[in-house]
């Protein structure tokens, strides 16, 4: 696979703790990737400014360069990252499944797909092999399920923690390595202008769900937790009666507050 052209776009990210800028978990799982697929024939692309030290990190996995498309923060990335990959040759374009900084709303490789006219793999784990013009590869399912499809190249995949762990940042190749700058024509980003940004709050809590595996375990959990004398059943009420008996159950279970 080391002759294929493959690109992993790559962000800034940030820490969640303290906020210090940093590479991206799920960029550098695509990093990863990429270098067990290519090697150091990896192209790194990023579209922002230049001289963020933070991008750095993403060379220190091994790489000698990185192209990056000069653009102020307010500018929208998805025509210049459109324009680069049209005319790039790429057979493989791997990306995080969204950004820790900026808006963050995962949707840059759908619109990138869309624009491009190419397939479109959301979290990928592994690419099992490539050959013909197909690949085979390994998407990820939730509770650990794995599913294999057969993509005709080019296409654009995205990775979360699903994919292999990122290998460590070396200092000196960091340093060394060149932060290549290029220029593009810039597009003023109207919907972000118009936005209202707010933090992120902790999504509520869900509702306890009876695990079991077979329809008669379910039907014996279901049946002991009727018979537990915990919960409440109303006939014949008034609707504000039971909305405020089903607004009690949720403020208890944690989901309003």
């Amino acid at each position: 696979m080391t002759d294929l052209n493959i690109i992993t776009l790559v962000s800034v990210g940030a820490h969640p703790t303290s906020g210090r800028a940093r590479r991206a978990e799920q960029d550098a799982r695509a990093v990863e990737l990429g270098l067990r697929l290519a090697g150091d024939k990896l192209q790194l692309l990023h579209a922002g400014d230049p001289q963020e030290e933070a991008l750095r990190a993403y060379l220190g996995m091994g790489l000698g360069e990185m192209a990056v498309l000069e653009q102020p923060p307010g500018a929208d990335a998805l025509p210049a990252l459109t324009d680069y990959l049209r005319h790039a040759g790429a057979q493989l374009v791997l990306t995080g499944s969204q950004a820790e900084t900026g808006e963050g709303s995962g949707m840059l490789p759908f619109l990138l797909a869309e624009q491009l006219g190419w397939p479109l793999v959301v979290g990928l784990a592994e690419v099992e092999k490539i050959e013909n013009g197909l690949a085979q590869v390994l998407q990820a399912l939730p509770r650990g399920q794995r599913r294999r499809l057969k993509v005709r190249l080019p296409f654009i995949a995205s990775v979360d923690n699903a994919a292999p762990a990122a290998r460590q940042s070396a200092f000196g190749p960091a340093r060394r390595g060149q932060l290549q700058a290029c220029e593009v024509a810039i597009v003023d980003d109207s919907l972000l202008a118009e936005a209202q940004l707010q933090a992120a709050r902790p999504r509520p809590k869900r509702l306890k769900v009876i695990k079991a595996k077979t329809g008669a375990e379910r039907m014996k959990a279901a049946t002991a937790k009727a018979a537990g004398g915990g919960g409440q059943v109303l006939k014949e009420v008034s609707p504000q009666a039971g909305a405020e008996a089903i607004f009690k159950l949720l403020v208890e279970e944690g989901v309003l507050r």
